[in-house]
């Protein structure tokens, strides 16, 4: 026979159920952790942009040299810094060869200290000393440095 109470019930058995507060609680902790890792993940993302946007920027500068040894005569890149546009220019028929818009495809500012380089048909820079690109996107920034001989730093 079952154990039975002085009045002739049966106890209670404890419930296993999952209770308001508990819930709650689970949640303001969820919470706490989103609160924390979402910056943490923003800034993970502002540095993969501005990598993005510089190496982008290093194959449009790669790509320009070989097209200029290529051509066997001097190719530009204009450096149109409010839009964050890159533009590959034929020196010989000024046609535009190549846009890169930097801006629209990873978010990011573009700073240089000259407005354009121009690669002859050996493929050395010419105007290209002391020529930098900054690429910004939040606090994160990249640089790249193009030498006199038209080669890329970082």
């Amino acid at each position: 026979m079952p154990f039975r109470t002085a009045s002739g019930r049966r106890p209670a058995r404890p419930r296993s159920a999952t209770t308001l507060l508990e819930l709650l609680l689970v949640l303001a902790m969820l919470a706490v952790v989103a609160a924390m890792a979402i910056p943490v993940a923003g800034r993970r993302e502002d540095r993969r942009r501005a990598h993005g946007a510089a190496l982008h920027a290093a194959t449009v500068l790669g790509g320009a040299r070989a097209e200029a040894v290529a051509r066997g005569s001097p190719v530009a890149v204009a450096l149109d810094t409010a839009a964050g546009i890159l533009r590959v220019i034929a020196n010989a028929g000024g046609d535009t060869l190549r846009t890169r818009d930097l801006a629209t495809l990873f978010g990011v500012r573009l700073r240089a200290t000259r407005d354009s380089l121009a690669y002859d048909a050996r493929g050395l820079g010419v105007g290209a000393a002391n020529l930098t690109l900054v690429f910004t996107r939040g606090a994160a920034s990249e640089t790249l440095v193009v030498s006199r001989l038209g080669r890329l730093r970082w």
